[in-house]
């Protein structure tokens, strides 16, 4: 069997009774404790406006851990391209190339003010679809979540408002994609035939990823350009399988991959013994029900604050697909979650995303997952 390298993905979460400030420098001791564990690559997210989450700008970031780590690869998971120029995003990734060239990762997503990606029939995996909420080796596929709820919403009116100059308009992302590549070969020409040169940034070793949650446009995307692609299970569950099948119908050779290159999340919390594990992932479904209801994600809460919390029907039918889809356990447990997980989406790598609230809780969990996932892998 070959080695599927795992990945970290870190929004750089606040717990509760923290700050900003604890959570950066938790986030960089992460990076530095994954890349001694063996992790293959150390990605941010970008969110805005969220109480609990200090992960605003991955290009800041990136230049604070490449100082800190030497040899994990490090990147963005991903740049919210929806209020953002492909030149902006070109040179702030070149001015940190230029310091620690070959280690980035150019992750780009869709998401920043722009509509959901049109909805697909259930993908076919191996000749097989889901049946009864589940993929063909048992891995469990909820229904889809819909986020329309979220767009209308105040708050998201007053990010997109903040996030983008006054009338301005998200450029088409799949044009948005060939001018970020251009820039990066030195192949820029304007309509009427002017060159750009990027300096940083112009053949800057770096990786580009798109992100995508769908088999809509950033599936397409990443296959028509020949580029590397991470299906967001941790994200949308239920659409992680027609996310690689969209990609993998759409991909095409390019000079950077001869074939599909899929990477695939999960959410993950890991301990010694399940019960441990389970206390510490208590905290999650709060979390996860402060981001769907439009409140911006609070502060990761302890296991009491969680259990303190009066909950609705509607707000566990809110947060169900993201907390049954959490793999929670020991490490052979989890381990074989995600075995499970990789066999559905043929995924090429696995990215982890973990989040508790104190952090040797969560450097534990890290360290007890490679462990057993290089024990498998050997």
């Amino acid at each position: 069997m070959a080695t599927t390298p795992l990945a970290v993905l870190d929004l750089v979460p606040i717990s509760s009774g923290s700050t900003a400030t604890t959570a950066l420098r938790n986030s960089i001791d992460l990076a530095r404790q994954t890349e001694r564990f063996g992790y293959a690559r150390y990605w941010f997210a970008e969110h805005h406006l969220n109480p609990g989450v200090a992960g605003t700008s991955p290009a800041v970031l990136l230049a604070l851990t490449a100082a800190a780590t030497s040899t994990i690869r490090i990147g963005s998971g991903a740049v919210q391209m929806g209020h953002r120029t492909a030149l902006a995003t070109v040179e702030e990734f070149g001015l940190v190339d230029a310091l620690h060239p070959g280690r980035l990762d150019l992750g780009l997503g869709r998401s920043g003010g722009r509509p959901p990606e049109p909805a697909r029939e259930p993908a076919l995996v191996g000749g097989t679809g889901v049946v009864d909420g589940r993929a063909p080796n048992g891995l469990l596929i909820p229904p889809k979540f819909s986020f329309a709820h979220l767009l209308g919403s105040p708050r998201f009116a007053l990010q997109k408002a903040l996030l983008q100059l006054p009338g301005a308009q998200s450029q088409d992302y799949t044009e948005q994609v060939a001018d970020i590549l251009d820039l990066l070969r030195g192949t820029y020409r304007s309509a009427e035939g002017e060159e750009a040169h990027v300096v940083p940034g112009e053949g800057a070793q770096v990786q580009v990823w798109i992100l995508g949650s769908s088999g809509g446009e950033s599936a397409n995307v990443a296959g028509a350009n020949g580029l590397r692609f991470a299906a967001n299970y941790h994200v949308s569950p239920g659409t992680v399988l027609e996310a690689a099948e969209g990609y993998r119908a759409a991909f095409r050779p390019s000079s950077e991959l001869d074939r599909p290159y899929l990477s695939v999340s999960a959410d993950v919390v890991v301990a010694e013994d399940e019960a441990t594990a389970r206390e510490l992932a208590t905290g999650y479904g709060l979390w996860v029900r402060s981001i769907r209801t439009a409140e911006g994600a609070i502060p990761f809460p302890t296991p009491a604050q969680a259990r303190a919390h009066e909950w609705t029907d509607a707000d566990r039918e809110l947060v169900a697909d993201r907390v049954d889809t959490q793999f929670v356990g020991t490490p052979g447990q989890v381990a074989d979650r995600l075995e499970q997980l990789r066999d559905a989406t043929g995924a090429d790598e696995l990215v982890l995303t973990t989040v508790t609230h104190d952090h040797d809780d969560r450097v534990r969990s890290y360290r007890l997952i490679g462990q057993e996932w290089e024990r498998r892998q050997n």
